[in-house]
């Protein structure tokens, strides 16, 4: 494979839900797995560290997203992914006004979960840490049907 695919998790601001969704993925990819994988928000500063509590419960799967720093979704990043996974309904319809060359690769987190669920993934900001692991395993459960996926986008000719 000569380019990496490339998959980014949006959310709102880019220090909760996506930074874990980032790199739980990360954690279950291998080096050479051909997928860059990264994370965004709609409204997202930059350089804002993940929240305490996001780095708290992902200590507890062992996987360290303190290094992570917010930065916002661009037309650029947009443009180059293979697959954008949102966290609610709302963010689908927003990165698909903002960016809509973009619109067939935009997916609901959830959709990926037994069932292909359609709810939103509640934003925990500002909530307890044990909403912030429920949030974290709802995460985990959809990445296990996310990867497959992934794996089919990655062996079709075209790449998308």
């Amino acid at each position: 494979m000569n380019e990496k695919r490339k998959i980014v998790f949006v959310c709102t601001g880019n220090v909760c839900r996506s930074p874990m969704a980032e790199y739980l993925l990360r954690s279950r990819l291998s080096l050479n797995s051909g997928w860059k994988v990264s994370s965004a928000g709609l409204s997202a500063g930059n350089g804002i560290p993940a929240s305490r509590p996001a780095v708290q419960v992902m200590k507890e799967f062992g996987v360290n997203i303190s290094s992570h720093r917010s930065r916002p979704l661009d037309g650029t990043e947009a443009k180059a992914a293979d697959i954008i996974v949102v966290m609610t309904k709302g963010q689908e319809q927003e990165v698909k006004n903002r960016h809509p060359e973009a619109s067939s690769n935009v997916y609901l987190l959830k959709s990926f979960m037994p069932g292909g669920r359609t709810d939103d993934l509640i934003d925990p900001i500002g909530l307890s840490e044990d909403v912030y692991r429920s949030v974290r395993d709802e995460i985990d459960v959809a990445l296990s049907g996310l990867l497959p996926f992934m794996f089919a986008v990655e062996k079709t000719p075209e790449g998308r």
